[in-house]
């Protein structure tokens, strides 16, 4: 339940965290696909995940069971959340 994906995150300089939603056969939905999804930096924890067309904006999702795919580059990725926000 939430309305945003939030991440506890730590990228070096060069490093990134991408997410992209999956239906449950893995097929990336429509404005969540990895293509869509904007890198994200820093040290924090509490990041929202954002993509192109809805940006962070999760709620049409909601109550759909989904896949999560991370693409981790030079980063950690502690957690992450569905939550209000």
């Amino acid at each position: 339940e939430g309305n945003r994906l939030s991440l506890n995150l730590s990228t070096s300089a060069a490093g990134s965290v991408q997410v992209e939603l999956q239906d449950l056969a893995g097929r990336p939905l429509p404005g969540y696909s990895l293509a869509d999804a904007h890198p994200l930096y820093g040290d924090s924890l509490d990041l929202a995940a954002a993509w192109k067309g809805p940006a962070t904006d999760v709620r049409p999702l909601s109550g759909q069971t989904l896949r999560l795919r991370f693409v981790i580059r030079d980063a950690d990725l502690f957690s992450y959340q569905f939550q209000q926000g």
